[in-house]
């Protein structure tokens, strides 16, 4: 690295009940490439949003550098809000929202961990946006904010100047993606190398996510039908065979489930199958071609094409990662 380096100022906004590790982590990211490169490139504050300590969701408190609204707002070089278990059921003081507003207007960039994203929805900043946030709030964030473009898969995602994570250990990845923004990958593969994470993490959030096919949804013929699916995952579930079963014609089945499901039968059977295959390859025992026969997928080539679609790995990829210690 040569010449001087400008500091960055990095402000971490923490609202009481925050989760310890949305600040600590990219904080901790921030200062592990101050020691690779030698010098203070990054100028680390937390803000609170009053004076005292701020008590964290695991009961531990953190001691804010600054505090919202206590003067005009500052502008930083970033600036970022992290989550809290319960921030998407929080109506923000009005005054934090303009004072969140204005700081991020006057910041280079500014974005949020986990569910953070809520607070910039509140202070009118993803209006227009490409966002994400934890995929257990994903569609809760859309349903709020419609003029934003929620991705709920996404780890990381970059529209302008506004930098959001998934949930809570993506806040590293993205504050590895800020440093390989400012000062190379060289810098940030130093900086993943000493914090033992990936540089680049493969496949999106889908794969932790547990939130499986959900209860059965409509009217009761429907819920019986969805039941069966999920007990017989192998099964012929051609819509004609479904339709059958919840003793209607297919084009009326195909309508009525899409209407009070949300969604079409064929995206409903394959969520079925994906998940069952998930819970397989979790157990790490059987082999690719036994998990996709008792999964309903034609062979090993269709469930790997279907896992890549929906998860963004392989089930092999999958295997090694989230199959349990004593079966890998």
């Amino acid at each position: 690295m040569e010449g001087e380096q400008v500091v960055r100022s990095v402000a971490v906004l923490a609202l009481p009940g925050v989760q310890l590790l949305d600040v600590a982590g990219p904080l901790d990211v921030f200062a592990e490439a101050n020691t690779q490169a030698g010098t203070t490139i990054y100028d680390l504050a937390v803000v609170g949003t009053r004076p005292g300590p701020v008590e964290t969701s695991s009961g531990r408190c953190l001691v804010a550098d600054l505090v919202a609204g206590a003067e005009d707002p500052a502008g930083f070089d970033t600036l970022l809000v992290a989550g809290a278990p319960r921030i998407h059921e929080l109506q923000a003081d009005a005054a934090l929202c303009a004072w969140l507003a204005s700081a991020a207007l006057k910041s280079r960039r500014y974005g949020s961990v986990c569910s953070g994203a809520f607070l910039l929805g509140q202070a009118g900043l993803l209006q227009g946006r490409r966002v994400t946030t934890h995929w257990a709030v994903a569609d809760s964030l859309a349903r709020r904010y419609p003029e934003a473009v929620v991705d709920g898969d996404a780890i990381c995602l970059f529209d302008g100047p506004v930098r959001t994570a998934a949930g809570v250990t993506a806040g590293l990845d993205l504050a590895l993606a800020l440093v390989d923004e400012d000062l190379g990958s060289e810098v940030a593969r130093r900086v993943a190398s000493q914090l033992v994470m990936y540089f680049k993490r493969g496949g999106g959030q889908m794969q932790f996510s547990r939130r499986g096919v959900g209860a059965p949804a409509g009217r009761s013929a429907l819920q019986e039908v969805q039941r069966w699916v999920a007990a017989h995952p192998a099964a012929d579930h051609g819509v004609a065979k479904l339709a059958a079963r919840a003793g209607m014609s297919p084009r009326h089945f195909a309508r009525l489930f899409r209407a009070e499901t949300g969604l079409t039968p064929a995206t409903f059977v394959e969520n079925v199958r994906i998940e069952a295959a998930r819970r397989l390859l979790e157990e790490g025992k059987a082999a690719s071609k036994q998990v996709a026969g008792a999964c309903g997928f034609h062979d090993a080539d269709t469930l790997r094409r279907a896992f890549v679609r929906r998860i963004g790995l392989t089930p092999a990829e999958y295997r090694q990662r989230h199959a349990s210690q004593g079966t890998r």
